[in-house]
Order: C-alpha cells, then sequence, then structure tokens
C-alpha cells in the first residue's frame, strides 16, 4: 500500500510539474524580468543579480515542483536564467524586456501544450 501511495504522489507531483506555465505566471515572471532591468538601471551588475537568481533557485528547489513559483522544472529555470541574462547583455527599457518575455514565455506555454505533455 504504501508504495502505491509513494507512486501515486510523485506522479501526481510530475504531473503537476509538467505543465504549461499560466496567464498569469508569465505575467508575475514578466514582472520580475521588469524588475531585473530596474535593478540594472539603479546599478545592479549581470553578475550580482545572476547570483542572487541562482540563490533564489536553490531555494526554490527545496519545495515540491508543484509549489514553486514558475521554476517548476530546470528547463523553467533555463529559461528564466536567460531571460534575465538577456536583460544585462542587450539592456533596453523596463516594459520592452517585461513585454518580449511576455511573449516569449505565451509562445513557450503553447509549444508546450502543443506537445501533449
Amino acid at each position: 500500500m504504501r508504495t502505491f501511495v509513494l507512486a501515486a504522489a510523485v506522479a501526481w507531483s510530475l504531473a503537476a510539474a509538467a505543465q504549461p506555465h499560466s496567464a498569469g505566471e508569465c505575467r508575475e515572471a514578466g514582472d520580475f524580468i521588469r524588475n531585473a532591468a530596474l535593478s540594472r538601471d539603479a546599478g545592479a551588475t549581470r553578475e550580482f543579480f545572476v547570483g542572487r537568481l541562482e540563490d533564489d533557485l536553490v531555494t526554490i528547489r527545496a519545495f515540491p515542483p508543484e509549489l514553486r513559483w514558475f521554476a517548476h522544472t530546470s528547463e523553467d529555470e533555463a529559461f528564466l536564467r536567460t531571460e534575465v541574462q538577456e536583460v544585462f547583455d542587450a539592456p533596453a527599457a523596463s516594459e520592452l524586456h517585461r513585454d518580449a518575455f511576455l511573449e516569449r514565455c505565451a509562445r513557450r506555454a503553447e509549444r508546450f501544450a502543443a506537445s501533449g505533455r
């Protein structure tokens, strides 16, 4: 019985983690990207901001995937990391970064949903 319960819990966790991001999650992450650009404009360096992101991702991994903010999987982490790095590597206005992120996040969610995962 224990094995069945454990297997069901693992399957449920994986199913919860294997969902495309909702529009709300994309908006929240878009705000995070905008804030990264505002931090950059206020003097935060790429190394500092990305370092803080990495620290946060380590903390987030302590929670089950279904309870995590945005970074449910390692692929989500890589996507968010790349987007933050873009803020520092190709500086633009904070709202432009946010809007571009929202487009990429929506397309990513659509591709993920279309793949049937």
